[in-house]
């Protein structure tokens, strides 16, 4: 597809805002930003690059980013 999407599953709804923390802090420095939804423990990013309109080498960045982020 032209996005990758990934759901994570934290703890607790603290968790999951520590989590999206860090992948903030983490898009903001690598100036690429992925959309996040957040529904309790739940959090959804996808990355794309907008003005590409698809995927680039950014978004895999970003994904791998947020994995190593993840609570375990």
């Amino acid at each position: 597809g032209d996005r990758i999407h990934r759901e994570f599953t934290c703890p607790t709804f603290a968790d999951a805002v520590a989590f999206i923390v860090r992948v903030g802090f983490d898009a903001e420095a690598a100036d690429h930003h992925p959309d996040i939804a957040v529904h309790y423990k739940r959090v959804t990013l996808t990355f794309w690059t907008h003005s590409e309109g698809g995927l680039t080498a950014k978004d895999f960045a970003g994904a791998a980013a947020a994995d190593k982020a993840a609570p375990r």
